[in-house]
């Protein structure tokens, strides 16, 4: 009898690049004036929400995980966040999308199931607040948190083109 090898990581999270292809395709056209609506109107703006899902991605995969670099660290942008104000044009955030889409593919493709239980401590960076709410975390649920926020932010900002009558992710 062989041995299995465990199964890559691409092929455990298929689909989640799908969701990524939708998201760049969505962003890309809007405009200045687009990205300054808000979802909702108690939400923060189409672009900050976009901005979001990068500051997440690069939270996680780069500060915990160690998978980034400063090319894909430099679109990290907490302050906008805590301002709640967006600031950056659409290529912006679609070049931001894809260099962090490229980190996650690079290092799902590195990893494979055997990998999942790895823990990683808390960053010497967090603060103490972030310290209370995150401990160590495993590869799997740091992995299924960034693909659920994706998902749950690519969810609110379909609504949120929809109501404005704008394309979105879901068609």
């Amino acid at each position: 009898m062989t041995e299995q090898q465990p199964l890559s990581l691409t092929a455990v999270y298929k689909g989640w690049d799908t969701f990524q292809r939708d998201l760049v395709n969505v962003v890309a056209p809007l405009t200045s004036e687009q990205l300054a609506l808000p979802v909702a109107s108690t939400h923060w703006p189409i672009g900050m929400l976009v901005q979001h899902i990068l500051n997440d991605r690069i939270w996680w995969f780069d500060l915990w995980m160690g998978e980034g670099n400063s090319e894909v660290a430099a679109y990290m942008h907490w302050e906008e966040e805590e301002e709640g104000k967006a600031v950056h044009s659409a290529d912006e955030l679609v070049a931001g999308l894809e260099a962090t889409w490229g980190m996650i593919e690079k290092t799902l493709a590195r990893w494979t199931t055997a990998d999942l239980d790895y823990v990683f401590k808390q960053p010497d960076a967090l603060t103490e607040r972030e310290r209370e709410i995150f401990g160590p975390s495993t590869r799997q649920w740091i992995i299924m948190h960034v693909l659920r926020h994706d998902f749950h932010h690519g969810g609110e900002l379909a609504v949120g083109l929809g109501s404005h009558h704008l394309p979105s992710i879901w068609g």
